[in-house]
């Protein structure tokens, strides 16, 4: 008996530190947000009635689903053409295609946002050419609105829509498109019967982490859209450190965190997301 038990001992021995430090920087701070948010300015949940009440807090909340709704579809469908074209690339050009999508990772999230700042201003380069080339007569409004904030966040986006869509796709048997095809369906019918529904999971899974991701965004839409176009996370930043209102800041961290967890538990019902985010690790 004794040295069925020490096997056990040892093992929690060594997931204790691990799960103290959770403990300590994670669950704590949440459960303090949560507290807070019941607690400032008075005891109750006061806050989390200007939810139905306040139009204020509903434009935030409409405004942050409609522009993270609007990422993730155009994130996918940028996301899957990329994926696709990977998939069917010959080896040497897959690894070309990959780091290309790699890339983009590896550059700072505030020197592409200001990146597209200077593209997308009044006087930048995009405006610029346009006028130059007789198309527009006046300079558009690109940027510091929500139009500037949905291609900061679909530019930041599209790799990581990517990566599960692909893992999915390389899982596709070749064999089966080729007996699609010697069965006399066309290229079309092949990829719209066979290749798209093997293809869902990675979809599902890509739609998930995507739309989790932009959920929290703050420095794209902070600087993309000029403190015009609020988001959720800009709100609660606002909230905290500008009109010192704890309770309204961290009545929103605790929504966010549940929309986020409402939403694993929604799509985990729909497919494996283990399965898919750990499909060829």
């Amino acid at each position: 008996m004794s040295s069925v038990g020490r096997p056990g001992i040892g093992w929690w021995l060594l997931i204790l530190p691990a799960f103290a430090l959770l403990l300590v920087f994670y669950i704590a701070p949440i459960v303090q947000v949560l507290t807070i948010s019941v607690t400032e300015p008075s005891l109750g949940f006061g806050n989390y009635q200007r939810i139905l009440t306040s139009s204020a807090v509903q434009r935030v909340i409409m405004t942050t689903l409609r522009i993270c709704l609007i990422t993730t579809v155009l994130a996918l469908l940028l996301g899957y053409a990329i994926a696709y074209a990977i998939t069917l690339a010959s080896p040497r050009a897959r690894g070309w295609w990959v780091l290309a999508v790699l890339v983009p990772l590896w550059i700072s999230v505030l020197v592409r946002a200001f990146a597209w700042v200077t593209l997308l201003r009044r006087q930048g380069l995009i405006n610029n050419t346009l006028i130059e080339a007789g198309v527009i007569t006046d300079p558009l409004p690109l940027v510091w609105n929500e139009f500037g904030i949905v291609v900061g966040m679909v530019h930041y986006m599209v790799p990581f829509a990517v990566l599960p869509m692909l893992s999915s796709m390389r899982e596709i048997d070749p064999r089966l498109l080729a007996a699609a095809r010697g069965l006399g369906a066309s290229r079309g019918e092949v990829f719209r019967h066979v290749f798209l529904p093997l293809s869902l999971p990675g979809v599902i899974a890509a739609a998930v982490l995507v739309f989790i991701f932009t959920l929290g965004f703050y420095i794209t839409p902070a600087i993309l859209g000029g403190g015009k176009t609020l988001m959720v996370a800009e709100w609660i930043s606002l909230q905290i450190l500008d009109l010192i209102r704890w309770g309204l800041g961290t009545m929103m961290a605790t929504v966010l965190v549940l929309a986020i967890l409402v939403t694993l538990a929604v799509f985990s019902r729909v497919v494996d997301l283990r399965r898919i985010f750990g499909a060829g690790a």
